[in-house]
């Protein structure tokens, strides 16, 4: 996990798509990196999995996922994580 220090400095940023990008690659590690791609639009983090083994390995740790995003990007940004799988 990202520092403290480094959370508050990426919090104050502008929200932008490569930020939510780089917060999801932080908080899910390269092996769920690698097997998705992610879009955030109006509160709703649009995941796309390789295929449904991947899907349900996020939809199961969607809580988890969603409480370290709120550290990265601020509490409530990302509110759902829709997960589909490709």
């Amino acid at each position: 996990m990202i520092p403290d220090a480094v959370a508050a400095i990426i919090r104050k940023a502008p929200l932008t798509p490569e930020k939510v990008a780089f917060a999801w690659r932080s908080v899910v590690g390269p092996a769920i990196d690698h097997a998705t791609s992610v879009e955030w639009h109006e509160g709703v983090l649009h995941v796309k999995a390789r295929d449904r083994a991947w899907q349900r390995e996020v939809e199961r740790s969607a809580a988890l996922i969603r409480s370290r995003l709120d550290v990265l990007l601020g509490a409530r940004v990302v509110r759902y994580i829709e997960v589909k799988s490709a």
